[in-house]
């Protein structure tokens, strides 16, 4: 499994190293400054930032949890997985488990999401509509060289996570096993 101290991040700053200085004019609330303009929008709105998986995986998962003990969670989550499916067919919606899988420590279903507008659209809408269930949103990144893609995976769920509601306790020794 990948040591988390062993990560590098390389700097956010790559590719506007001979940027003019930003000023410190502020907007008209007072508040927020005054950015630089640019010619086009960020390529961020149309397509996934590498290295995250632009192609059949998705750029994203969303892991979507339920006490599987807890009847009132368990119809919930299972009306909101129909619901989803419903308001969602572009996305791909993975079956609805009553049981923990992999490393997940609880019941679950999960969704796919494969461009930055329904990544925007639907992680919005859940933010409204997960009621009391939480929700784990992980990266699918494209190994990069030297790296396996279990120790990827294991960086997906655990550095790369953002997580919605309660965080749950995910059982990476799956990433160690497939190394």
């Amino acid at each position: 499994m990948a040591n988390p101290l062993n990560y590098t991040y390389p700097s956010p700053l790559a590719g506007f190293e001979n940027a003019p200085p930003l000023s410190d004019e502020r907007n008209e609330d007072g508040k927020s400054f005054v950015n630089p303009k640019r010619e086009h929008l960020s390529e961020a709105y149309s397509r996934f930032t590498d290295p995250l998986d632009n192609g059949r995986r998705g750029g994203f998962d969303i892991h979507i949890y339920y006490f599987q003990n807890n009847k009132e969670q368990a119809q919930y989550a299972r009306e909101l997985w129909e619901r989803i499916r419903r308001e969602f067919p572009e996305l791909r919606i993975y079956t609805f488990w009553d049981r923990p899988i992999g490393p997940h420590p609880v019941a679950m279903f999960e969704v796919n999401v494969f461009t930055p507008a329904q990544f925007g659209a639907f992680v919005s809408w859940l933010a409204v509509w997960r009621g009391p269930l939480s929700a784990l949103i992980h990266p699918n990144t494209i190994p990069e060289d030297g790296v396996s893609s279990a120790e990827s995976g294991y960086r997906d769920h655990s550095q790369r996570a953002i997580w919605m509601g309660e965080r749950l306790p995910l059982d990476y020794s799956i990433f160690a096993r497939s190394s």
